[in-house]
């Protein structure tokens, strides 16, 4: 009885075999991929110019008190409160105008270009205005025990630590301190006196709960809500 069984479902099964093999496996005769090749798309390519930075073009008024030198890529000002030196990427070139005014402008037109173009002419500008007027930056201290004095060429904070924290002034800055909890850090150098007053900020930051700590005088620190006490 099994053999009859077998006997007869071979033949269905070898009928239906082809038709498996071209669904599953493909079927050379049945399916044919065209060998034509086709058009070719066209393309233009335009140059893009890179726009002028608004910072970057504008000119910098140097006063009569400023001194400047410029020797190809290298720039040194002096004034009454000090001397700075600066050198420009190759990107970039300092041009000194008429009338005692200074204009950066690119050499090249590229994305970089573009960003040392602004990012120069502010450094120059802040040299210019810091050997003439120069610059200052204020700190204030927050908290019960809190306080700062100025010994000699260190300034010691008293910021809650089983010691008092002593930080060694540059010669180029002037530290002043005012009822013991405002600092003004003051020099011609604007990225020395941002330095030096970040790290004296750096010891103890402003927390958000109750604001202590050591923050800039124009800082606004964003307060949090603590936990409620379980209602009864």
């Amino acid at each position: 009885m099994a053999s009859s069984v077998v006997t007869s479902f071979q033949p269905r099964y070898e009928m239906l075999l082809p038709l498996f093999r071209s669904a599953f496996l493909g079927d050379r005769n049945v399916f044919k991929v065209s060998a034509t090749p086709s058009a070719q798309v066209g393309y233009s390519r335009k140059t893009i110019q890179c726009k002028e930075s608004r910072i970057g073009k504008q000119p910098i008024a140097v006063p009569t008190n400023v001194t400047i030198a410029l020797e190809g890529q290298d720039l040194k000002v002096k004034g009454p409160l000090g001397e700075l030196a600066l050198t420009y990427p190759r990107e970039v070139e300092l041009i000194k105008e008429d009338a005692g005014v200074l204009r950066v402008k690119k050499t090249v037109e590229t994305r970089r270009a573009n960003q040392m173009h602004g990012l120069f002419r502010t450094l120059t500008d802040n040299m210019v205005v810091g050997v003439s007027k120069g610059f200052e930056k204020k700190l204030i201290l927050v908290g019960v025990g809190y306080r700062a004095t100025v010994e000699g060429k260190e300034l010691v904070l008293n910021l809650g630590f089983s010691h008092p924290v002593k930080m060694q002034i540059p010669e180029s800055l002037k530290v002043k301190v005012e009822e013991n909890t405002r600092i003004t850090v003051s020099g011609y150098d604007k990225s020395e006196i941002g330095q030096f007053a970040a790290t004296v900020r750096k010891w103890r930051p402003p927390e958000p709960y109750k604001g202590k700590g050591v923050k800039y005088s124009d800082e606004i620190v964003r307060r949090k809500e603590g936990k409620a006490g379980k209602k009864k």
